[in-house]
């Protein structure tokens, strides 16, 4: 995930015990360090679905989209600090932002299995809006420097579908009309973002090889019920 970055410091991404779920990036004795805990990743395991659900997501695709977005969301905190890009705005939406991007340049089909694992993540915590769209949250909660898991939900598929409104085509059965229409919007101004202050820092030639790598095993498909 870093090897693209013609990085002028060597970025450590590592795991640890840190006796809480959580993933985070910071300087070490000045070193760039992301640490992705133990117990996040126990965290993963946990909560992935035992089978594929209604909507395709394979446990596969869950346990990776969540693992694969956060590292990225981790990776771009480190990012934007060794060349000092300039954000207006939260820098937690910056990274989320960062890691949706990343995520929908995979190719091989992978961006649609990896987006679908992490918005499903994220969807747990929703329960069924559509039954029940009142949400109720303490104060203190919208004080926190990240955005609310929904509107974490929200903002990846609006990105999935700014980004291709085809292949995310179900993204609208969650999107409220009021925002789909500005997806496309939404995404062609990250993408703008992204290559004017982050490729001029990536070797294209090792991303694309990196990105077309596959990371996910093949999808088991049902058998066939001969008659």
């Amino acid at each position: 995930m870093r090897s693209p970055f013609r990085l002028p410091e060597e970025l450590t991404i590592k795991t640890a015990e840190c006796g809480v779920v959580n993933s985070f990036y910071r300087r070490e004795n000045l070193k760039p360090i992301v640490t992705i805990c133990y117990e996040y990743l126990r965290h993963i395991l946990e909560l992935s679905p035992n089978e594929t659900s209604p909507a395709g997501i394979t446990p596969a695709d869950a346990t990776a989209g969540q693992f694969i977005w956060v590292t990225l969301h981790e990776v771009g905190h480190a990012i934007f600090d060794i060349f000092d890009v300039p954000i207006f705005g939260h820098p937690e939406d910056a990274a989320d932002n960062f890691a949706t991007y990343t995520i929908l340049q995979f190719g091989r089909g992978q961006a649609r299995r990896l987006i679908g694992g992490a918005a499903w993540a994220w969807r747990m915590y929703l329960g069924d809006y559509k039954r029940n769209p009142l949400v109720r949250k303490r104060m203190a909660d919208f004080a926190s420097d990240h955005g609310l898991p929904e509107e974490r939900f929200y903002n990846l598929l609006c990105l999935a579908f700014g980004a291709d409104p085809v292949e995310f085509a179900d993204a609208e059965d969650y999107l409220p009309t009021t925002r789909a229409p500005n997806c496309e919007f939404e995404y062609r101004t990250l993408v703008n973002a992204f290559h004017k202050e982050i490729s001029p820092h990536i070797d294209q030639e090792m991303a694309r090889r990196v990105l077309d790598t596959n990371w996910l095993p093949a999808p088991k498909l049902k058998p066939v019920r001969q008659k």
